[in-house]
């Protein structure tokens, strides 16, 4: 104990972030685990997609969605999204929504614009379009 009370008093600084570093990533675990907005891996999307029929959203470019997407996933311009336009989404509002992108992060915050405009179960890929295919799961190219 008394070598950390010593190499405290050597290097705050170093102490000081330290203990920033630690709040952040606590916090980081409590914010995500109550968050409305769930990460979902392909496995469990899968299932969305069979037990609860989830539709699968895909907000990347319409060049990225037409080179490959998940087979019947809905396409939902990056333009739109940014602009919380979700009109188009409005018949899907009470079933699963999972949300995909390229890597996973532009969606976090789609699915949050999803949940405070009344969608009432959104998800999103971890690591986008990357997890699934790494996972060698199928995707369909075109519309």
């Amino acid at each position: 104990m008394d070598q950390y009370i010593e190499f405290i008093t050597n290097h705050p600084i170093l102490s000081l972030a330290w203990v920033g570093l630690v709040f952040l990533i606590v916090s980081g675990l409590i914010k995500s685990k109550l968050s409305a907005i769930r990460q979902i891996n392909p496995q469990q999307l899968t299932l969305l997609i069979n037990r609860e029929d989830g539709k699968v959203v895909d907000i990347r470019a319409q060049k990225e969605f037409s080179a490959g997407h998940i087979a019947n996933s809905v396409h939902l311009s990056p333009e739109k999204a940014k602009q919380s336009d979700f009109s188009s989404l409005e018949k899907y509002k009470s079933k699963p929504i999972i949300l995909v992108c390229t890597t996973g992060m532009t969606a976090q915050g789609t699915a949050t614009a999803m949940h405070k405009a009344g969608f009432e179960e959104v998800y999103v890929l971890a690591s986008g379009m990357g997890a699934w295919q790494s996972a060698s799961l199928p995707t369909t190219t075109g519309r």
